[in-house]
């Protein structure tokens, strides 16, 4: 069976970047298992996965328009440190932010005693990223699959919609 949509699609991959530093991989854990074309995956990655088949292994490399996007500078901004008045924050912490623009993850970049320093940028955004990936099953997603959206394990999905 081609993989198309409404298809649950499962597999291994593996993700790195251009300088080949692994990023994050499935091939410890279970397989990863999804509805193609429902948007759960990055777009570059969602378009190389139609037409291959259960057995397919192949390599992949995904733009960051095609991935997280390009980095904005202006969603790096310099804040007061009093904003976090009564928080331990450090570098490297992630969190909601509420912006203007409504709720953002933001992740702490710098601090001083007057200043910390947030990105609303993801983590990988401007990245080229390279995947290896390969197809352990492909089968047609059920009616309640596709009506609530994710994968359901055996009994369903173990939860009320």
């Amino acid at each position: 069976m081609l993989i198309a949509d409404n298809h649950v699609v499962t597999l291994h991959y593996t993700v790195k970047t251009t300088e080949g530093e692994a990023i994050d991989s499935s091939l410890d854990a279970e397989p990863l298992a999804f509805i193609q074309g429902s948007n759960f995956m990055i777009a570059g990655l969602e378009e190389a996965l139609y037409g291959k088949q259960k057995g397919d292994a192949f390599e992949v490399t995904v733009a960051p328009e095609k991935a997280y996007g390009d980095r904005h500078e202006q969603l790096v901004q310099k804040v007061p440190a009093n904003m976090f008045e009564g928080m331990d924050v450090e570098v490297g912490m992630s969190f909601r932010a509420t912006t203007d623009g409504g709720e953002q993850s933001v992740t702490i970049i710098d601090k001083d005693d007057e200043h910390v320093t947030v990105d609303g940028n993801h983590p990988l955004s401007g990245h080229t990223l390279l995947f290896d990936v390969s197809i352990e099953d492909v089968r047609e997603a059920t009616s309640d699959e596709i009506e609530h959206g994710h994968v359901h394990g055996a009994g369903g999905c173990g939860h009320q919609h």
